[in-house]
C-alpha cells in the first residue's frame, strides 16, 4: 500500500468523506483556500489493490522566510489529518512511516499532524468522564516513532460535539434548562434568524471585526474572509445565519458542512441587544438546518485546552455545553522534527514573530472600525 497523489477535487472529496475521522480541513476547498495565502497543497491517498481507500492526507507546505534561517526551507502541516481508522495499527504505522519519508526527502524542517484521535470524553474526574485507552496507546506509539507533542496547537485540541440524530423535541429536552429558556426568550424579545449569502459578507466582516476588538482576538484582512467564507458558500459547503432585531443585524455565525458533520467555525456579534440572547437562537436554528442537511453531528469547534473555570474560554465552554454537547478530548497536534536544530530554533523564533504579527493585526482591525 503506497501513497498516490490525487489531482481532482471531486475524487478527493468523495474518497475522504467515506473515511473515518474525515474533516472539513482535509477538503479540497480548504487546500485551495490555503494556496491563496502562501501554502501549497498536496493530496495523498492510500489504497490497497482491489479495495477502497484506507487513508488520506492533505499536506500543506510553506517556505520559511525568516532572517538567519537561510533559503529553501519549508514546514509541512496536515490539518486534522491524516484521515484513517487509527485503531488499525498496520495502516496507521504504514501511513505515518510514509509521511516521515516524504518529510525527509523534502528536507523539511518538520511535519505537523493533527489527527482526530480521541483521548476521552468529558472533564477528567467528573462522573460522565470517559477515557479511551486506544488514544493513550497511540500517543505512546507516536513518541516511540520520534514524534513530539507540539507546543504549537494550531487548531483547538478539544471541542464539544452534539449528536443531532434525535428529534428536535429530544434535543431541546437534553439542553440545560437555562439554554432552552434563552432560546425562547430570544423569540419573545423579537429576535429573528435568517439565512445569509455572499451578499452579506461585508456585514459579517464588520460584525466579526467588532467582536475581535471587544473580545481581544486577532482576525485577518477582509480579503481573506471573502475567500474563506465566499468560496465555501458558493460551493455549498457553508451557510451564514444572521440574527436580527427589527431587521437590524445583531449577531451571526457561519456553519460549514462536510460529510455528516456541520461545524460552527465563525461567530460574531455586536454590543447592541445582547440581553435578547440572539446567540442562543442562532445556534438552535443552525442545528435545525444541519439536521435538514442530513448531518448527524454538530461540532461547536473549540473548547479550553485547560479544563478549568479560571480559563478565559470557560464561559464559551459553558455556553456550548448548555446545548447538550459532549466534550471531546483529542491528542492534539504532533510534530516530527526532520532538522532537529532548525526545528528547535524555529520553535523559539515563531512565538515572538507571531506576537508581533498579532499586535499589527489588532491595530489594522481597529483602524477599519474607526
Amino acid at each position: 500500500m503506497k501513497p498516490t497523489l490525487v489531482h481532482e477535487d471531486t475524487i478527493w472529496n468523495r474518497m475522504i468523506a467515506n473515511l473515518p475521522g474525515n474533516h472539513l480541513l482535509q477538503s479540497w476547498e480548504w487546500g485551495e483556500l490555503k494556496e491563496k495565502y502562501g501554502w501549497r497543497a498536496e493530496r495523498w491517498i492510500w489504497i490497497r489493490e482491489g479495495s477502497k481507500p484506507k487513508a488520506a492526507a492533505q499536506i500543506l507546505s510553506r517556505a520559511l522566510d525568516l532572517p538567519g534561517f537561510g533559503s529553501g526551507l519549508e514546514i509541512l502541516y496536515c490539518p486534522r489529518g491524516p484521515v484513517l481508522d487509527w485503531s488499525e495499527e498496520t495502516i496507521r504505522r504504514s501511513v505515518l512511516g510514509d509521511l516521515k519519508v516524504m518529510a525527509k526527502q523534502r528536507g523539511a524542517v518538520s511535519l505537523k499532524i493533527d489527527p482526530h484521535v480521541i483521548l476521552g470524553y468529558g472533564i477528567p474526574g467528573e462522573s460522565d468522564a470517559e477515557n479511551i485507552a486506544s488514544g493513550q496507546s497511540i500517543t505512546e506509539d507516536l513518541r516511540e516513532a520520534g514524534w513530539r507533542e507540539s507546543s504549537e496547537q494550531i487548531q483547538f485540541r478539544n471541542t464539544l460535539v452534539l449528536d443531532i440524530r434525535n428529534s428536535e423535541e429530544a434535543l431541546l429536552a437534553d439542553m440545560k434548562q437555562k439554554t432552552r429558556y434563552n432560546i425562547r426568550l430570544a423569540r419573545r424579545r423579537g429576535v429573528d434568524v435568517r439565512s445569509g449569502g455572499v451578499e452579506d459578507l461585508d456585514v459579517l466582516y464588520q460584525m466579526y471585526a467588532e467582536t475581535s476588538v471587544r473580545d481581544g482576538f486577532v482576525i485577518r484582512k477582509p480579503e481573506y474572509y471573502q475567500d474563506a467564507w465566499g468560496a465555501f458558500i458558493n460551493a455549498g459547503l457553508a451557510q451564514p445565519f444572521i440574527a436580527t432585531v427589527e431587521e437590524e443585524p445583531v449577531a451571526a455565525l457561519i456553519a460549514f458542512r462536510f460529510g455528516e458533520v456541520a461545524t460552527f467555525l465563525y461567530g460574531m456579534s455586536r454590543a447592541v441587544h445582547r440581553e435578547k440572547m440572539p446567540n442562543h437562537l442562532l445556534q438552535w436554528e443552525t442545528i435545525r438546518w444541519a439536521k435538514e442537511q442530513g448531518c448527524t453531528m454538530y461540532d461547536f469547534w473549540g473548547s479550553p485546552d485547560r479544563l478549568d473555570p479560571k480559563d478565559p474560554m470557560w464561559g464559551v465552554y459553558r455556553f456550548k455545553r448548555g446545548f447538550g454537547a459532549r466534550l471531546v478530548r483529542t491528542i492534539g497536534a504532533w510534530d516530527f522534527p526532520v532538522r532537529g536544530t532548525m526545528y528547535w530554533l524555529y520553535s523559539i523564533v515563531k512565538p515572538w514573530l507571531m506576537s508581533v504579527l498579532r499586535a499589527k493585526g489588532r491595530a489594522q482591525t481597529r483602524s477599519l472600525l474607526e
